[in-house]
């Protein structure tokens, strides 16, 4: 992944979803359209804080978030998504 260069908006974060398994744990092949999309991610890039609400997160952060949390963008041929501070569920 290459350092993206851009500025994401108060209160937003930028995610790099991690990639989902291709085999069961007994070694089945799942094909694409059984996937389902991935629910944590790593932090790529993050905003300022909101006037009332300061940024939680910081580059780097492995988050998870809900199934239909974010924005899709494609940046440089990398999938990411957009997403605000509240849609993240849990920082490990």
């Amino acid at each position: 992944m290459a350092e993206l260069k851009g500025k994401i908006l108060a209160g937003k974060i930028l995610v790099a979803p991690v990639a989902i398994e291709e085999k069961t744990a007994s070694g089945i092949i799942i094909p694409d359209s059984a996937k389902e999309k991935p629910l944590q991610g790593k932090v790529v890039l993050v905003g300022a804080d909101k006037k009332d609400e300061p940024m939680e997160i910081k580059a780097g952060d492995i988050v998870f978030y809900g199934k239909y949390a974010g924005t899709e963008l494609n940046i440089d041929n990398e999938d990411y998504l957009l997403m605000s501070q509240t849609d993240i569920l849990y920082i490990a």
